[in-house]
């Protein structure tokens, strides 16, 4: 009993320690959470998206399928893509096309890298920067990612309509023709999917070089890699988990040759027309099996249920052959 007593104390600590540790990881991500912002400006004060928008595109998303039909920030299913890093690699990619459109007249594909090199350079900053004003809750982007913002968005109005160029693609992903028949929801998840690629560029406050999502997901045209918190963490947890294993397996072969066996009992717990007298054969039997191969302790069993059950044929127990259809081969009895 104090054995058990013990067990159960530690298990109340480890859960009470783990849902703690949850628990507060879990204020960290509500408290430090990308804010929604109430409206996405142009420079010149063009309206872009609404923070209305951005919940109506949600509800949207998740009205055709949401997490069925691909993921927001790995979240979801992995038939469609990650729409969060979907959305920032087009979208990225279409401000360096414009670029390198209006500064070398061919696309950013064809450029020299050297050229190519100062092109991301620039992108890196345009899409880190955080420029949203939480006092005024608008969010300003240039001309230039209005621009790209506007052409992603078209893009993804086909898709989840039933525009006959992305017929392919929509078959690739998974995804039904017309999955979202009304066309103002289609724009509004549009919102939506900015959101979450804006916070999956965006620096933290104070904190440059880690986005909201700690620069997830992995684009190599923004140069996102893991963070040093994220790196460590992981690999702590697979650590502590091996050692925890580890202690577990230990504790049980210290302490299991030191746990008291249970007795034999000197009569038959279990009363019955069929309960067994208390025998030399049962007696004998020991408590614990032998240590060895699989093949030594059947034979230890087999030995053991021979004599134990010869003892009750002795008795008078077992109705011989015939008299209820029970085999009369000694140490057999049928129920």
């Amino acid at each position: 009993m104090a054995n058990t007593r013990k067990l159960w104390l530690i298990l109340a600590l480890i859960m009470i320690s783990s849902f703690g540790v949850l628990g507060l990881l879990g204020r960290e991500i509500y408290v430090q959470a990308p804010p929604v912002p109430a409206r996405v400006v142009s420079e010149d004060g063009t309206v872009v998206f609404t923070g209305a928008d951005v919940d109506t595109g949600r509800q949207a998303w998740q009205s055709a399928g949401g997490m069925e039909l691909g993921s927001i920030w790995g979240h979801g299913a992995y038939l469609a893509p990650d729409w969060s890093a979907d959305w920032l690699h087009r979208e990225s990619m279409a401000l360096l096309d414009g670029w390198s459109q209006a500064a070398f007249g061919m696309t950013f594909a064809d450029l020299h890298p050297e050229k190519q090199a100062a092109l991301q350079a620039r992108l890196k900053l345009e899409m880190s920067t955080n420029r949203y004003d939480a006092a005024t809750g608008d969010l300003v982007v240039s001309a230039d990612r209005a621009a790209a913002i506007q052409s992603v968005a078209a893009h993804y109005v086909d898709l989840f309509g039933d525009a006959p160029a992305l017929s392919t693609l929509r078959e690739q992903y998974a995804m039904p023709e017309n999955a979202m028949p009304d066309i103002a929801r289609r724009q509004a998840m549009t919102a939506f999917f900015f959101w979450t690629s804006w916070a999956s560029a965006a620096d933290r406050p104070g904190e440059a070089g880690i986005t909201y999502t700690n620069n997830w997901p992995h684009e190599p045209l923004l140069g996102h890699a893991p963070t040093t918190g994220a790196v460590v963490w992981s690999v702590l947890s697979v650590i502590l988990l091996i050692a925890g294993v580890g202690a577990l397996v230990w504790y049980h072969a210290a302490t299991n040759g030191s746990q008291p066996h249970a007795a034999v009992p000197a009569t038959d717990p279990v009363p019955g027309p069929f309960s067994a007298r208390t025998t030399s054969a049962m007696s004998s039997v020991p408590t614990r099996r032998p240590a060895g191969s699989t093949t030594g302790m059947m034979r230890w069993l087999v030995r053991s249920s021979n004599s134990t059950a010869s003892e009750t044929w002795a008795s008078g127990r077992v109705p011989p052959s015939g008299s209820g259809g029970e085999s009369a081969s000694p140490g057999v009895s049928s129920t």
